[in-house]
């Protein structure tokens, strides 16, 4: 396997285009809006009782438990995402906040090591008895990674001592030796975490117990079966018709050939896969990964990039069973899918994980947040009847406007961390060079055998077509010429998206030819500062068609310019935009509007509406009318009031 990693967070800085301000607005509004949030003191929000709990467990207050069983892993979640923020923008006042709360985390901590404070508060005596449903190795799971993340951005040892010895006691409780519990979690997300702990702090055998969880998933005797008998409870609500496979734990990981089950789970379980095949150069693992990487790209992925069809468990269905209007493609599953892409990235660099990465970041994730930062969604689908879902759907976590907070609210802080950390997944350091995955403006800084490299990317991506990049100083300590500059052999891997084509480059204003290999162009020179890039990737509007199987859009058409997948909203059209159809033939124009939406590329066509009957049925031709279409990038959608949205379109025959 080739040595790959992610540019620290400090070497990249996004300064102009969409990323940099989704991640501007995460840094300046979304992080002090949800530290407002989880103190319970957004008006209107659902209460989240996060730091409440663990002030409560520290003994700084008195009070009871409030929320649900993982409410911990919120909080968790929330301290990455600040402590990234403390990589790439230091915050005297913000690294405080931090240190007096996991001052209050410490010492809520119990002498062996154990730390959730619904258990220390509400079941002190059910400590590790339901691994199947309570989630206790997934809460410490991502207190995990916070500790890690604040240690990687602050050098402060404080929060990391405490995980250490969280998984110190993990360590001791779970495996297969005597006295052990031969168990697993419910929830996936331990795993990954306990990679991320033994490559911060050197101890592999982190890494080896999270093997034991991977690998000990699924056999027989099957562990959460065992536990469910010795209960004598019953299966919960959502894991009636798939049963154990909801969690993927009716059969060892190996043996899987479709995702199955939660897709969030899933999905975390297969970002873990990756991580371990690679720390434990565990080929046959690996094996797997690509075998569930090619079933959920080619049968179970939405267009948007996000995953989960079915809102009864938030699960997988079968494969092409894409229904549009019941889509769950929870904000945290298309995370989970970018944790998976970044990750295969990291293995081989192939322009598919790329693609898939970017399409669930531009479209189903950035659907999950408004833009203002304050308003989330949960469940991202891609066709909504406002009244029809009220109606439909019982979970309450489907809505038809983002909300402030949610009891379960697992999707805004996971929001917040993949945003904070975005510069880990714009481009990758390789043995030999360095490879650009996300085009945005902004500044890098690659470093390797001594020699310091700074890039500049010039576009305002994915609106238009040109990306520019400019070397801008290369500096070494043996090779320093008189002018302070001096050369660099390295080779710079440029994606080319697998939705473009007739892709042009030039270098130094000389085309330059274009011969892909799995998606990058290799570019291998002497580099010298003032050599410039100019990467043209021409975005035209594009008609889009399923897969005959996916019945539910059979005789539709959805539209993408780039990486952007587009949707119609009421507030363009009306009510009833069943009732809207667009031409085979019809003209499609792209054009930019910086008044709309924050400034974005909205797509325009002429189309048709079928008028109403005046009965319920009839056996005359509908009329259909002449209409002035919009569509607008899906990943905006549901800023402008409530309101019916559709990404897929009817399409006719007539000009």
């Amino acid at each position: 396997m080739n040595y790959v990693s992610a540019l620290p967070l400090g070497n990249v800085r996004f300064t102009h285009g969409w990323l940099a301000e989704r991640t501007r607005l995460v840094r300046d509004v979304v992080i002090p809006y949800q530290w407002e949030a989880l103190n319970d003191r957004v008006p209107g929000a659902e209460p989240s009782g996060c730091v409440h709990n663990f002030q409560v467990a520290a003994g700084e207050k008195e009070g009871k438990f409030h929320g649900l069983f993982w409410q911990d892993s919120d909080l968790a979640k929330w301290i990455e995402a600040a402590s990234y923020r403390l990589a790439t923008h230091p915050d005297a006042a913000l690294a405080a906040e931090l240190d007096r709360l996991i001052a209050t985390i410490a010492k809520a901590q119990g002498e062996d090591g154990y730390l959730n404070t619904f258990f220390q508060l509400v079941e002190p005596q059910n400590r590790w008895a339901n691994l199947r449903d309570c989630h206790e190795l997934y809460v410490a799971g991502h207190m995990l990674e916070a500790g890690v993340a604040h240690f990687r951005a602050t050098g402060k040892r404080t929060l990391l001592v405490v995980v250490c010895k969280l998984a110190d006691l993990i360590e001791r409780t779970f495996g297969l030796g005597p006295g052990q519990i031969p168990g697993y979690c419910g929830h996936e997300e331990i795993e990954l975490a306990l990679v991320k702990l033994a490559r911060a702090t050197g101890e592999t055998r982190y890494a080896r117990l999270a093997a034991y969880f991977v690998n000990q998933r699924g056999q027989q005797p099957n562990y959460l079966e065992e536990e469910t008998k010795r209960r004598g409870d019953k299966l919960p609500w959502h894991m009636y018709f798939d049963g154990l496979a909801t969690l993927q734990a009716a059969r060892p990981v190996r043996e899987l050939t479709e995702p199955v089950g939660h897709a969030v789970r899933q999905m975390y379980l297969l970002a873990a896969m990756v991580d371990l095949a690679v720390e434990l150069q565990d080929n046959s693992l690996l094996r797997s990964c690509h075998t569930l990487w090619d079933a959920i790209v080619h049968r179970h992925l939405y267009l948007t990039g996000g995953v989960g069809s079915e809102p009864y468990g938030e699960k997988f269905a079968a494969p092409y069973d894409l229904p549009p209007d019941r889509a769950y493609a929870e904000t945290c599953a298309a995370i989970g899918v970018i944790f998976f892409a970044r990750r295969m990235l990291d293995v081989e660099l192939r322009g598919e994980f790329a693609d898939v990465m970017e399409r669930a970041l531009y479209n189903n994730v950035q659907s999950g947040m408004s833009l203002d930062g304050t308003k989330f969604f949960y469940v991202n689908p891609l066709e909504l009847i406002p009244t029809v879902a009220r109606r439909r759907h019982e979970c309450h976590l489907v809505k038809t406007q983002r909300v402030g907070w949610f009891g379960c609210a697992c999707c805004p802080p996971n929001v917040a961390r993949l945003f904070a950390s975005l510069g880990e997944y714009v481009a990758s350091q390789r043995a030999d060079g360095l490879a650009l995955h996300l085009y945005a403006g902004g500044d890098l800084r690659y470093t390797a055998a001594g020699t310091d490299v700074r890039l500049t990317v010039r576009t305002d991506y994915p609106w238009t077509e040109t990306i520019a990049i400019e070397v801008k100083s290369i500096t070494t300590l043996s090779r320093q010429s008189a002018a302070g500059a001096t050369a660099a052999a390295f080779t710079l891997h440029l994606r080319i998206p697998g939705w473009c084509r007739g892709a042009r480059l030039t270098l130094n204003g000389r085309p330059q030819p274009l011969a892909p290999v799995d998606g990058y162009v290799a570019l291998q020179r002497t580099w010298q500062p003032g050599d410039a890039l100019v990467l043209t990737l021409p975005m035209p509007v594009e008609r889009v068609h399923a897969d005959p199987r996916v019945t539910t859009v059979a005789g539709q058409v959805a539209l993408q310019r780039g990486p952007l997948v587009y949707c119609f909203e009421e507030a363009d059209h009306g009510a009833n935009l069943a009732a809207l159809a667009l031409p085979r033939t019809a003209e499609l124009t792209a054009r930019a509007d910086a008044a709309f939406l924050g400034g974005c590329v909205v797509i325009e066509s002429t189309g048709t509406r079928d008028q109403t009957t005046p009965t319920l049925y009839s056996t005359t031709t509908p009329v259909a009318a002449p209409v002035a279409l919009r569509a607008i990038p899906y990943g905006l959608w549901a800023n402008r009031g409530e309101g019916e949205m559709r990404v897929w379109i009817r399409e006719s025959c007539t000009t």
